[in-house]
C-alpha cells in the first residue's frame, strides 16, 4: 500500500506543481521572503529549494523528453520520489542541467544532487559523495530484427542462438549461468568488436550491460533490437545520486534512498521505466 501511494502521490504532485507554486505566492506576505521557511532542516543550496541536476540533453528510459520536470523517466521518477522522502514537493524542485565531465571533477556545485547514470567508484569518491545505489545495472540482450533470438520472449529462446560478448566483462558468466547455450559464445575483444560482428551475422545476438544494450539497439544498430534484460545485477555498475564532498545532505539523501530500495518503490519504478515503458521485459 505504502509503494502505491507513494507513487500515486508522486505522479499528483509534479502534475499539480505549478497550482502549488501559484498558491504559494499568492499566500506570501511581506515577512515572508521567498524561498524561506523550509520545514524541511536541510541545509540546501537554496533554503527551501531542492536543486537537482541532470544531463544536457536527459535521454530515454531515464528521463523523457528532455524533460525532467514532467516526472517521466526512470532517473525523474527517483528524483521526485526522493525529493517527497526528504520532505520537498514537486513545486520546490528545481532543475539544472550539468555535462558528465564536469560533475565529477573536484569542486563545488551548484545543484544538491545529480542523477546522470553515475557509477560509483572508489577513485570518484575521492571528490565526489556518493549515495547508496538507486539502481544495479543488469545484463541485456540486443538483436537486429530478423534475426535468430531478436523476437526471443523467454531464456529457452536463446540457448540455441549464437551469442557475442566482450572479453574481460563478468557477461560471460552470466551468460553460461542463466542461458547455458547449446551453442559455443564468441567472444570478442570489447563492446564495439561485438556490435560489427552482430552488423556482420557472425552472431544472432549480444549480450552487454543494459546502459550499453540501449545504446547498441537504438543508436548503432538499424533496425536494432533490445530482445530483454537478464535476471542478474551480477558484475553490474551501480548508480548513486552525486553530490558535492563533504556535502551535508550526503546522509540525508542515502537514508531517503535506502527507504525507497526497502519499501519496493526502486524496483517498481525501475519496472515501469526501464521492464515496460522502454521495453526491456526480464527473460525467465
Amino acid at each position: 500500500m505504502l509503494r502505491t501511494t507513494r507513487l500515486r502521490t508522486a505522479g499528483i504532485a509534479v502534475a499539480t506543481a505549478a497550482l502549488l507554486a501559484l498558491t504559494a505566492c499568492a499566500g506570501t506576505t511581506d515577512s515572508e521572503a521567498p524561498g524561506t521557511g523550509s520545514q524541511t532542516g536541510l541545509e540546501t543550496l537554496v533554503d527551501g529549494k531542492l536543486t537537482i541536476a541532470t544531463g544536457e540533453p536527459a535521454y530515454s528510459p531515464w528521463v523523457e523528453n528532455d524533460d525532467p520536470a514532467s516526472g517521466e523517466g526512470f532517473e525523474a521518477a527517483v528524483a521526485y520520489a526522493v525529493a517527497e522522502e526528504l520532505g520537498f514537493d514537486a513545486a520546490d524542485v528545481v532543475w539544472v542541467r550539468t555535462t558528465f565531465d564536469s560533475v565529477i571533477a573536484p569542486g563545488p556545485k551548484d545543484f544538491d544532487f545529480n542523477l546522470q547514470q553515475f557509477s560509483t567508484s572508489p577513485e570518484r569518491a575521492e571528490v565526489v559523495d556518493f549515495s547508496s545505489p538507486y539502481y544495479v545495472t543488469s545484463q541485456a540482450v540486443v538483436s537486429i530484427a530478423g534475426n535468430a533470438g531478436a523476437d526471443a520472449t523467454s531464456i529457452a529462446d536463446l540457448k540455441n542462438v549464437k551469442i557475442g560478448v566482450a572479453a574481460g566483462t563478468t557477461t560471460i558468466g552470466v551468460v553460461k549461468e542463466l542461458i547455458d547455450p547449446s551453442v559455443e559464445v564468441a567472444i570478442f575483444n570489447n563492446n564495439e568488436d561485438t556490435v560489427q560482428a552482430l552488423i556482420a551475422g557472425q552472431i544472432d545476438v549480444l549480450v552487454t550491460d543494459l546502459p550499453t544494450a540501449f545504446y547498441n539497439a537504438y543508436g548503432q544498430l538499424d533496425d536494432g533490437v533490445l530482445v530483454g534484460q537478464l535476471d542478474s545485477d551480477e558484475g553490474g555498475d551501480e548508480f548513486a545520486l552525486l553530490l558535492e564532498k563533504d556535502s551535508p545532505l550526503t546522509a540525508a539523501v542515502t537514508k531517503a534512498v535506502d527507504t525507497l530500495r526497502a519499501d519496493g518503490t526502486l524496483d517498481e519504478l525501475a519496472a515501469t521505466w526501464i521492464a515496460d515503458n522502454a521495453g526491456a521485459p526480464v527473460l525467465k
